[in-house]
């Protein structure tokens, strides 16, 4: 979590001796916090303000800046909170929309490759938990961005979950996945929905190992000429399929991300792929710091949007050419850079920022907000006597 007035994090954790005193967390000094979720995210706010309060800073709203960030509940949990609380704190999901937001950003980047635009593809996800409903959610967002309706970009979207493709008339459907059911004959073997559906873009997101087999990926190779193949479950054990299968057997010609770190794949021509690793690090530090930086008290979709379409742009053409579909993560800080000052502009040009007077300077203005683990140089800058006065103090003496 972070709040306005001095950026920082707190953490709720679990009953953990040694993550408890991880040396780079701030966190109260006390194990998880026992009640129920939402007594958890309704109480933090309050409890930010009363501190404020106690110590006579006057910050009467300061409790209202606190910035919420929660992963690893439940499904039902996490849609729930999510649905209840977003529109009324400053909060977000990170495996809802952080996940979704860069395995979004890694379709745009592989749609610079095939030239085709989103809402020309059709889309199957092999999962329909959290993180497949939440890339659904935002690829029919940019989707309707793109000029379609919501219908007809729900039309585009499949899933798959462990009773099979998600149809209408299905039993026990909960209201998220009734949201993306089709009118379809009931199926469940995976090879034979990707022959009936012909999905353009097949993502991976139900931890199950070895789910994209050899035939699936051929068929993928046989209905595109550019398929895209994201196996974004982790650890690698629960990979879907692994870059060099990929890569293999379509010839190089498939799109990959992953969720787990792969090594490069040469193929038989001699050329080195270097698959992408969708990771969610590209993500929370920028939105969060575009948030905290601008005073903004609700953390819509739009965002996250917003966010994918940058860290898209931040791929450079020579990564497409290596098969890289993500920037370097040792570069994540300028993405943090460039994520944040793109949400500040927003805010600010849609009136949702709080913090005035406006900067105009953006990127500076997020700059000076961004943490850093270097000492400040406490001495004065010493500067080398010129050589001339030297000369002259010599004669002198």
């Amino acid at each position: 979590m972070s709040s306005q007035k001095g950026s920082g994090n707190t953490e709720f954790g679990p009953k953990d001796s040694c993550a408890s005193r991880h040396s780079l967390k701030f966190r109260l000094k006390t194990f998880r916090i026992t009640g129920t979720r939402d007594d958890l995210v309704r109480e933090v706010p309050s409890m930010w303000e009363e501190k404020s309060l106690l110590r006579k800073q006057g910050h009467s709203k300061y409790g209202m800046n606190c910035l919420i960030q929660f992963e690893d509940f439940a499904n039902i949990n996490a849609f729930r909170l999510l649905r209840k609380y977003q529109n009324q704190y400053c909060t977000f999901n990170d495996d809802i929309q952080g996940t979704a937001s860069v395995a979004v950003a890694g379709i745009l980047a592989a749609l610079r490759i095939t030239k085709n635009k989103l809402s020309d593809q059709t889309v199957l996800f092999q999962g329909a938990g959290e993180a497949a409903l939440g890339i659904a959610h935002l690829i029919v967002m940019a989707m309707e961005k793109e000029g379609l309706s919501k219908e007809q970009a729900i039309e585009k979207i499949w899933l798959v979950d462990s009773k099979g493709l998600i149809v209408k008339g299905r039993a026990a459907l909960t209201q998220e996945k009734e949201e993306f059911a089709h009118e379809h004959k009931e199926m469940k073997n995976l090879e034979a929905i990707v022959q009936d559906i012909k999905p353009t873009a097949l993502i991976g997101v139900a931890a199950i190992g070895g789910a994209f087999s050899e035939q699936i990926i051929k068929d993928m190779a046989a209905f595109n000429e550019r398929p895209i193949i994201f196996a974004l479950s982790n650890p690698t054990s629960k990979a879907e399929c692994t870059a060099e299968q990929c890569y293999k057997l379509t010839k190089g010609r498939a799109i990959f991300a992953s969720g787990s770190p792969f090594d490069p794949v040469t193929l038989p021509s001699g050329k080195t792929l270097y698959p992408g690793q969708g990771n969610n690090s590209y993500v929370f530090p920028g939105v969060a710091l575009g948030v905290v930086a601008c005073g903004l008290r609700h953390i819509t979709d739009k965002i996250f949007l917003t966010t994918a379409e940058v860290i898209a742009q931040q791929v450079s053409d020579k990564h497409l050419e290596e098969g890289r579909l993500y920037p370097p993560l040792d570069t994540i800080r300028d993405v943090s850079l460039k994520i944040a000052e793109k949400i500040v502009k927003d805010a600010y040009q849609e009136k949702t920022a709080t913090v005035y007077p406006e900067p105009p300077n953006k990127e500076a203005f997020v700059r000076s907000q961004m943490y850093s683990t270097d000492y400040d140089q406490i001495l004065p800058d010493c500067y080398p006597w010129p050589k001339e006065a030297q000369k002259i103090q010599t004669k002198l003496d």
